[in-house]
């Protein structure tokens, strides 16, 4: 029968070789050297001020068993090597259903690796990582390799190198973590149909980074201030991205080769480049997005022609001097977020000196009278006159 155990600093491990499966063990304040191997099902649970040190060796706690739960505890202090995998909790991939939550985590390699441990759940954890290392010698927040199941939610993410790093999995949700000071908030590789949903990414090197992965859901996240990408599609295909919010990044989003997805319903503003689109990437479908105050709304250097609406829906684009006559919501002429000119200036950075000159205005003024004269690209044919009202994406993080 499933007991609660208490253990203190001198008797922890007496205790663990006592507890049978099930057992609660619940440690007094105190700091407790690790590394800490659990090879039962048990929940260790902390009061306040208990710290699991791992002296700056290996893993500090190593779940060895399925159905264990820990809960409460500070864990700090892994060992700095990363092909060992140090950590500051190392679920193995006998650790299935595992739950880690309400830890703080601090000045470890990686936060949480989940080595193939299916359906673990990893919430409402604070994680600092390293902010002294290079970010090619740092691990990442929360690492997940072939776990299929599992849930990262409700965590704070600081420092390392990548906030949430998944690959080769599926079926994992990643949903409602506040992301900060890291390479990738969440990075994505060889991942296939898993959930992004209500992320907050802050002033990282980019914010949603989704590469070699299939039917993704990415719904209701933010990214504010992120210096590269907000959102990055490399090789990832059949995806639906809709209700995002992009604010103030070099590139709001990044596609490359990305195929047979779905844009809608986002918001992209105050970026130098709303979206990029680029390397062949076919049969997307964006409508409905806005796309505000971007120095470029769209860059695309192609001549095929992309036609960016979906049964008469198109995009909010708010440089568009546009009017609508009918009433209907739609402007009454297509909108060109590219012409000529921009291909040129694109392709040959130099010739931004002639954008002034008498000779570039005649030659907008004519591609505007005879639209035979534009090189291909992407057209917007039925343009919204006011932006699409999109749920509030990704709550304030909690203090």
């Amino acid at each position: 029968m499933a007991a609660v155990r208490k253990a203190n600093v001198e008797t922890l491990t007496a205790v663990l070789a006592k507890s049978t499966p099930g057992d609660t063990v619940e440690l007094a304040p105190g700091v407790y050297p690790g590394p800490l191997a659990i090879t039962r099902p048990l929940t260790i649970k902390g009061q306040a001020g208990v710290v699991i040190d791992g002296g700056g060796k290996g893993r500090v706690i190593e779940v060895l068993a399925q159905g264990v739960r820990l809960a409460q505890l500070t864990v700090r202090h892994s060992g700095l090597d990363l092909a060992k995998m140090d950590a500051g909790v190392f679920l193995d991939r006998v650790a299935k259903g595992a739950t880690v939550e309400d830890l703080v985590i601090e000045d470890n390699l990686i936060g949480v690796m989940v080595w193939g441990a299916e359906d673990s759940v990893i919430r409402r954890n604070v994680i600092r990582g390293r902010s002294d290392l290079r970010t090619s010698e740092a691990g990442n927040g929360v690492y997940v390799w072939n776990a299929p199941g599992a849930r990262i939610e409700d965590n704070d993410i600081t420092f390392g190198q990548d906030g949430i790093f998944v690959t080769s999995s599926r079926r994992n949700v990643f949903r409602n973590n506040f992301l900060h000071n890291v390479r990738f908030a969440i990075h994505y590789m060889y991942t296939h149909d898993s959930e992004v949903s209500l992320n907050r990414s802050r002033g990282n090197h980019s914010g949603f980074a989704l590469m070699y992965s299939d039917r993704l859901l990415v719904r209701g996240n933010r990214s504010e201030g992120d210096r590269d990408e907000g959102i990055l599609l490399n090789y990832a295909n059949r995806s639906t991205i809709e209700e995002n919010a992009v604010v103030g990044a070099e590139k709001c989003v990044f596609i490359y080769n990305a195929n047979f997805n779905r844009f809608r319903r986002n918001r992209f503003e105050g970026c130098e480049i709303g979206v990029h689109f680029t390397a062949g990437s076919e049969q997307n479908v964006i409508s409905e997005n806005a796309f505000i105050d971007n120095r470029n709304q769209v860059k695309y250097v192609g001549t095929r022609a992309l036609d960016w609406s979906d049964k008469r829906r198109g995009n909010y684009w708010s440089d568009n001097p546009a009017f609508d006559l009918d009433n209907d919501g739609i402007a009454d002429v297509a909108y060109r977020p590219n012409d000529l000119v921009d291909r040129v200036v694109w392709i040959n950075p130099a010739a931004k000196l002639l954008l002034n000159s008498p000779a570039v205005s005649t030659l907008r003024w004519a591609q505007a009278q005879f639209p035979a004269l534009h090189p291909g690209g992407v057209i917007d044919s039925a343009p919204l006159m006011t932006p699409p009202q999109i749920a509030a994406a990704a709550p304030e993080p909690k203090p």
